[in-house]
């Protein structure tokens, strides 16, 4: 970002819920007084408070004003395309992630349809929990094609796949296609999700696609609804 009124606004107050000088669930100062105290713009304000939403450290309360994200609540835009040690970091949340399945597997008609993979292609098909503040809150389920991300093992698994693609095989992941749904929970999501008493899961679909379009990732992050918030940015045309 450029040293500007509106970057100076944003690393003060991100500086200030980081350090926790403002607190979780704390209300931060009104539009008017950054506005006076910076000498700013209400839409220097404003810009400068968009980009803290889109972060994840604050939420804007119709009425009430904006106040910083708990903690424990794991805020993923819906927009961007991140890994789940990246927004993790960028919550600063402990976490920890637990692999439950590792294979190769063939697809078939039916995965092929709900995928978009080729038939009869090979795919790693992984399953991860993920703990954050000590509760089984995530369950990611993974596809990826073998062809195209080789070299797949359950030590990468457990660390960040990610990384390994970028850092290691050098592809460039460009985007993906979401689609978000409330589902009734599955037997997986029974077995490694703290569900507490909720039946039902929110669930991220993506279909991921390297820089020159080729599809290599169908994932479902399957999410217990009470800890998350997911987040998107639309401007008006």
């Amino acid at each position: 970002m450029k040293n500007t009124k509106y970057t100076e606004i944003y690393d003060d107050l991100k500086n200030k819920i980081i350090s926790d000088e403002y607190k979780s669930g704390e209300k931060i100062p009104s539009e008017k007084y950054l506005t006076e105290a910076f000498n700013v713009s209400r839409n220097t304000v404003r810009r400068a408070l968009n980009q803290l939403s889109l972060e994840g450290f604050v939420n804007s309360v119709h009425g009430k004003g904006v106040f910083v994200i708990e903690k424990h609540q794991l805020k993923l835009l819906v927009g961007g395309l991140q890994s789940f040690k990246e927004a993790s970091l960028t919550n600063s949340i402990n976490y920890e992630t637990n692999l439950h399945i590792f294979e190769e597997i063939l697809v078939d008609a039916k995965l092929s349809k709900k995928t978009g993979f080729p038939l009869n292609s090979l795919v790693y098909y992984i399953c991860r929990s993920r703990k954050i503040e000590g509760e089984n809150s995530i369950l990611d389920i993974n596809y990826f094609l073998k062809s195209v991300i080789p070299g797949l093992n359950e030590e990468i698994s457990k660390n960040s796949i990610y990384e390994y693609i970028e850092n290691v095989l050098s592809l460039k992941i460009a985007g993906a296609q979401k689609v978000i749904s409330v589902e009734n929970a599955s037997k997986l999501d029974k077995k490694y999700l703290n569900l507490i008493n909720y039946d039902l899961v929110a669930i991220i679909k993506n279909f991921v696609y390297l820089e020159d379009g080729t599809l290599f990732e169908y994932t479902e992050s399957r999410h217990r609804p009470d800890k998350f918030t997911f987040s998107t940015y639309a401007k008006r045309l």
